[in-house]
């Protein structure tokens, strides 16, 4: 048995899943996350502000004795859209190596796009119709990737919760324009992506991180985060279009009110079902012009932490 550790450092969190490799399956020994809002102003700035590295990099030490404790085998530490976007990224990988011992890898779109699809295909792919439609809706970017049971196409998108927030709904609630101004920057985006990824030929719609299990949570009337509702769940088109317009127009106090709902995305989560909506409707209205109508969207639970730590096992067997 090989125990491995995978992190996935976005724009609003930091995640850590270690687990067990058995055979093909993964066993989960913890999973855990943090929103440390590493991509606070990166949009403007070009740059990772101090405090926002300061906090990663605490919160990465935590992981380092996590993994310590655990006696993992392997780490990898996976970085995206705002280290990405960053001019100072080489301050972020020092800190992250000094902070456990691993260098952090600055993925592309998309191989990030693919670890996401390794990681939700990995439990879906054998019981759900193909091909899958995987999006993974984070804080700087959004990936699109079709395919099963490996990825056939992929696009990342310059859209996401913390990004779109900072760029354009400074309201709160946000005000029709700024709603307008969100949504040009999306369609555009997502113009330019189905271009590449033939959204028409889904058969399976799935929707991956903290933006879309917020949005699933709602859907189904939580008053608490229940991940073992959350994960597979499937909800008509409508109810997690109203879902998401539900949070859209929402104030800030009424959002953190909500009992399934992180403090930490109180204020981007407007955003972020902002993107999910229109790519629901853009793949929505692509498969009914193709002839076959999209009825409902899928949630996993398994992103790309477990395309990440199946990454990792496969480098282990390789060696």
């Amino acid at each position: 048995m090989t125990r491995v550790a995978a992190i996935d450092c976005g724009t609003n969190t930091v995640r850590l899943l270690v687990a067990d490799v058995e055979g093909d399956v993964l066993v989960d020994v913890a999973r855990e996350g943090a929103i440390v809002r590493l991509g606070e102003g990166v949009d403007r700035t070009g740059e990772l502000a101090a405090g926002a590295l300061a906090r990663t990099f605490a919160q990465t030490r935590q992981y380092a004795d996590r993994c310590a404790a655990l006696h993992v085998d392997a780490i990898r530490f996976v970085a995206t859209s705002a280290t990405r976007d960053a001019r100072n990224r080489d301050e972020f990988v020092a800190g992250i190596r000094a902070a456990i011992g691993v260098d952090p890898e600055v993925v592309s779109g998309r191989e990030e796009a693919a670890l996401s699809f390794r990681g939700a295909a990995s439990v879906l792919g054998a019981t759900q119709p193909g091909p899958l439609l995987i999006v993974d809706l984070g804080g700087g970017s959004t990936e699109l990737v079709l395919g099963g049971p490996a990825p056939r196409a992929a696009a990342s998108m310059d859209v996401g919760s913390v990004r779109l927030t900072e760029r354009h709904l400074r309201h709160d609630p946000p005000t029709p324009d700024e709603i307008a101004a969100a949504r040009a920057d999306v369609a555009a985006a997502l113009d330019a992506a189905t271009r590449v990824v033939p959204v028409e030929r889904t058969a399976t719609l799935v929707g991956l991180a903290g933006t879309v299990t917020t949005v699933t949570a709602h859907a189904l009337g939580l008053a608490r985060y229940d991940r073992t509702r959350i994960d597979g769940a499937e909800l008509p088109v409508a109810a997690v279009l109203a879902a998401c317009d539900d949070l859209l127009h929402a104030s800030r106090a009424r959002r953190a009110g909500l009992g399934f709902l992180h403090p930490g995305r109180v204020d981007v989560i407007g955003a972020g079902a902002l993107v999910w909506h229109d790519v629901v409707v853009r793949v929505r209205d692509a498969m009914a012009a193709a002839g076959h109508p999209l009825r409902t969207v899928l949630t996993s639970e398994h992103d790309i932490l477990d395309g990440i730590a199946w990454s990792v096992a496969a480098r282990l067997v390789g060696r």
